[in-house]
């Protein structure tokens, strides 16, 4: 398994329940967690085969922004 991390603005947990549905069918329901108290909003991400580019599209779907983070 790869952990991905992203900074995100998903600020709270109404953003959380938005962005759900896209993540959970990219990487499956508790693969994914955001840690709203972080300055950066982490998104973390655990997955196999699973590319920075697709989560990041995901996200910006669901109406937010995502940048992979080193």
């Amino acid at each position: 398994m790869e952990t991905l991390k992203f900074k995100t603005n998903i600020k709270c947990s109404g953003c959380e329940a938005k962005v759900t549905p896209f993540l959970n069918d990219i990487v499956g329901e508790d693969n994914w967690a955001v840690d709203t108290q972080s300055p950066q909003k982490l998104l973390t991400i655990v997955a196999d085969h699973l590319t920075a580019d697709t989560v990041i599209k995901a996200v910006e779907a669901s109406g937010f922004k995502a940048e992979a983070i080193k």
